[in-house]
């Protein structure tokens, strides 16, 4: 198998890689369990040494043409697109968010379209394609109807997967990844980096703002689980969808003063009281279009599992992250 993960140098790129090449075999379009043979990791800077020879490093603009051609080559298996511009950037410039959200992601179909073979293709949206008034908790068959740009920049990549798939040039699959937390790192700027923030920053010792109401609610996911899920979301055979391709992806619903509170149980009153509520209308707007609560029937049949508890999110970060702070 040859792989292409673009935003390979970021977070969540680079575990998916490890965790990729740590499984012996991954299955191709046409259902054949195969070996990897070879990784790339493209993103905007170069990624970091992986130590494994099948690994190699990619950087560029993915919104670039020439760049697509030199990453996905005529023998690419599976492509794992990741790379976006985040929630409060896209919604702050627009056109930044229409160029690397949406325009790149088209470039990057049209030169699965050329391909000798139809590719798999594991596409990350969100559950931002999701917005105003809707059920509680949200089947996934809900209308997209998304209350911020990065939102209707997934949506319309939605589509175009399921439209690329329909006519049999790609093998794709979208994946609506629950608010990912804890991860390691600075703060970045999507909307939802408070929900690591809080978490992060004061078992690091620092002072963390929480932007949002204590009653706020998110629909999230561990770094552990929403890798494992990402596979297998690859893993699952093209008979296992129907009339879409589309995935709400299992998470827990948590209150952010629950998250808060977990923190306390397992750090202590020391470590939590250094989050601090400073609400920002900004964030906070963005973050309220969301919804909070889904039933993930499709996702749990494609055998994805969620965390048990926040509790044990943030366990799962001390235990992975913190000893290499």
């Amino acid at each position: 198998m040859r792989i292409v993960i673009t935003g390979g140098a970021g977070f969540l790129g680079v575990r998916l890689a490890r965790a990729i090449l740590a499984c012996a075999t991954l299955t191709d379009a046409r259902g054949r369990a195969r070996p990897i043979r070879e990784v790339v990791l493209l993103d905007v800077v170069d990624p970091p040494d992986l130590g494994d020879s099948r690994v190699r490093g990619i950087a560029g603009d993915l919104a670039d043409p020439a760049v697509i051609e030199r990453a996905v080559t005529d023998d690419t298996d599976s492509i794992f697109h990741l790379a976006a511009v985040v929630s409060g950037q896209a919604e702050a410039d627009f056109d930044i968010g229409m160029r690397a959200n949406l325009e790149a992601t088209r470039q990057l179909l049209e030169r699965c379209r050329r391909l000798a073979a139809p590719p798999k293709f594991v596409f990350a949206s969100s559950l931002a394609v999701f917005g105003g008034p809707l059920p509680d908790p949200v089947p996934d068959d809900a209308p997209l109807t998304p209350q911020a740009s990065y939102g209707t920049q997934k949506a319309i990549g939605e589509l175009l997967v399921y439209d690329m798939t329909r006519k049999g040039f790609i093998d794709g699959r979208s994946l609506r990844l629950p608010t990912v937390t804890v991860r390691p790192g600075k703060p970045n700027k999507a909307a939802s980096s408070f929900a690591s923030g809080i978490i992060r920053e004061p078992l690091s010792g620092e002072v963390a703002i929480c932007p949002v109401a204590r009653a706020t609610r998110m629909w999230v996911t561990s770094p552990r689980a929403v890798i494992s899920n990402i596979i297998k979301g690859h893993e699952a055979p093209a008979a296992a969808f129907a009339h879409t391709r589309s995935v709400n992806v299992p998470g827990i619903v948590v209150a952010v003063e629950a998250m808060v509170e977990a923190l306390r149980r397992v750090a202590g009153d020391a470590v939590a009281d250094r989050v601090q509520w400073q609400f920002d209308p900004a964030i906070d707007r963005i973050v309220g279009t969301w919804a909070s609560n889904f039933a993930p029937k499709l996702g749990l049949a494609l055998g994805m599992t969620s965390d048990a508890d926040f509790e044990g999110i943030v366990r799962a970060y001390i235990a992975d992250d913190m000893p290499q702070r």
